[in-house]
């Protein structure tokens, strides 16, 4: 399926104009629950680690380094992207399968398009190209969240948290973080067109499709994690 997604489309303007369309949908839908979920993850790992930080040998600006590395490394990175499995790729399987037990794939194999280059290729690549930006502004909200409520609790002053988190910051934690974002779009929107594009039945399948969809994109996007962390910080 993956070889047919990514032959050459038919016609640039329709892909582009298809592609303008998913970015908006899987991309700038999914940024309110992002947001909110940065914010309030942030403030946990801040207030979490003030609380567990209780040696006097650890100084207080650790507490906004642990939350920056936690962050950075991990929470934005993959747990937003267990999120995004959870609502983007149960809302492509649904839509592919509703489409395929209602045969307008079929229709459109009969009109000679490519299906898969023009329902997934698109979703592929919108995921591919923003959810990087999602997840930059997922890590600027964490760490946001963190010093706000951190601040506001008075578990950590304003000037050792910005400390903490300037403290020995490394540019390839960033890249790290958004070579995995990259990749785990891919995983989410490729299993999740393959679990609606392969449905067959009903609409009792069509929900079932979905449900396998969130599955099995999370258990890849857990053992993933496990290779690319390998791979790249070891």
């Amino acid at each position: 399926m993956i070889r047919r997604v990514f032959r050459r489309p038919e016609k640039y303007s329709i892909f582009f104009q298809q592609l303008i369309t998913e970015i908006n949908s899987l991309g700038l839908g999914s940024l309110g629950i992002v947001s909110i979920i940065s914010v309030f993850m942030g403030a946990v790992i801040t207030i979490q680690s003030a609380f567990n930080f209780t040696s006097a040998w650890i100084p207080i600006y650790a507490v906004g380094l642990a939350t920056r590395q936690g962050i950075i490394l991990e929470f934005s990175p993959t747990i937003v992207s267990l999120i995004l499995a959870g609502k983007v790729g149960s809302n492509i399987a649904s839509e592919i399968g509703t489409m395929r037990v209602t045969e307008q794939i079929d229709a459109l194999e009969v009109m000679g398009i490519n299906p898969e280059g023009y329902l997934i290729m698109p979703k592929v690549m919108a995921a591919m190209l923003i959810n990087p930006f999602l997840i930059i502004i997922s890590m600027f909200l964490g760490i946001f969240g963190g010093w706000l409520f951190g601040v506001l609790t008075g578990v950590v002053t304003s000037y050792e948290y910005v400390y903490g988190i300037q403290y020995q910051l490394r540019p390839f934690s960033v890249y790290y973080a958004l070579i995995k974002t990259v990749v785990f779009a891919f995983i989410i929107t490729s299993v999740s067109s393959y679990c609606g594009y392969y449905t067959d039945g009903g609409s009792l399948e069509v929900g079932r499709s979905s449900t396998r969809a969130v599955v099995y994109s999370s258990i890849l996007i857990l053992i993933f994690n496990f290779m690319l962390t390998q791979l790249l910080m070891a």
